[in-house]
């Protein structure tokens, strides 16, 4: 996700993922965008943690989908996908997926 994305695109983005009825345990991302407030503002409402992992942390992750472009602008060639299988107990649920700019995969949960 792009600095300054809303809660709604986020939130919109989430549910086409993921569908209604699946469960959220967390959300999870890297550590620099741990404070936007879209992302906080869904956590609230889903009444979920944010977890955060530094670039450092999310470089050392095998992920099917690394990024060249995203290594270069943040250090590790993943995000979505590294930051899921952190916060996750099992394999990638949802590979990495672009939905109207928010970038978004999902982990089996602790």
């Amino acid at each position: 996700m792009r600095p300054g994305t809303d809660e709604a695109r986020i939130r919109a983005a989430l549910r086409e993922a993921l569908g209604e009825d699946d469960v959220i345990a967390c959300l999870a991302t890297i550590d620099r965008r741990a404070i936007e407030p879209g992302l906080q503002a869904v956590a609230a409402d889903l009444g979920v943690p944010v977890r955060t992992y530094t670039a450092l942390q999310l470089a050392d992750m095998r992920v099917p989908n690394p990024s060249a472009r995203t290594a270069g602008a943040l250090g590790t060639a993943s995000v979505a996908e590294a930051s899921a299988l952190l916060a996750g107990d099992g394999p990638l649920l949802v590979s990495k997926t672009t939905i109207n700019g928010v970038v978004i995969a999902a982990a089996a949960a602790r």
